[in-house]
C-alpha cells in the first residue's frame, strides 16, 4: 500500500528544471516556483507530485525515484489533470 504525505513549498529530492546560467549571469533563477509537493512511498518506488508555476502559467510534474537511484519525470499543464483523473479512474476499473 502506498503511503502519500504532502507538503507545501518545501524541497524535496527531485531536482527543479533550471536553465543554464549565462557566463555573465551571477543570480542563480529557478525556472518555475513550487506551489504544493506532495509524496507517495510505493512498494519499491518514491513518487513525488509537484504543482508549480512558471511565467507560461500552472503545471503539475511528477517524478519516480527507483531504490536504485534512477529518476524519472514528466510535465503536463493543470488545465491537463480532469483528463489524467478521467484515465486513472478508468484505469482503476480493471483492477
Amino acid at each position: 500500500m502506498a503511503e502519500l504525505s504532502g507538503n507545501a513549498g518545501q524541497e524535496n529530492d527531485t531536482p527543479d528544471a533550471v536553465p543554464a546560467p549565462a557566463a555573465s549571469q551571477s543570480a542563480h533563477r529557478r525556472f518555475a516556483d513550487e506551489l504544493h509537493s506532495v509524496s507517495i512511498q510505493g512498494r519499491q518506488r518514491t513518487f513525488y507530485i509537484d504543482l508549480k508555476e512558471s511565467s507560461n502559467g500552472k503545471f503539475f510534474k511528477v517524478s519516480e525515484k527507483s531504490r536504485g537511484g534512477q529518476k524519472t519525470t514528466i510535465m503536463f499543464d493543470a488545465e491537463d489533470l480532469d483528463a489524467f483523473i478521467k484515465a486513472f479512474q478508468e484505469m482503476k476499473e480493471y483492477l
